[in-house]
């Protein structure tokens, strides 16, 4: 699996009736894009994941911009 900064992290309900979970990549912190990530989901939580074999990368379009990096700072 290899994943940049603003890819989405796709991953598979495993249960009947329950939706699939899409949440932005923030930081990829292994190397050379593995993981672990650091994902923002739709309900506002950040995590830490180590994707299993039910989820997939979907890389950003080139219209699409990350919402944060690694190496950014803000000076507010």
């Amino acid at each position: 699996m290899h994943a940049t900064v603003g890819d989405r992290l796709h991953v598979h309900s495993r249960t009947v009736g329950l939706d699939d979970t899409i949440g932005e990549i923030l930081e990829v912190r292994g190397t050379e894009g593995a993981p672990p990530y650091l994902v923002r989901f739709p309900d506002g939580h950040e995590g830490l994941v180590y994707p299993g074999p039910d989820s997939l990368v979907e890389p950003r379009t080139s219209s699409e911009s990350p919402s944060r990096t690694k190496d950014s700072s803000s000076t507010r």
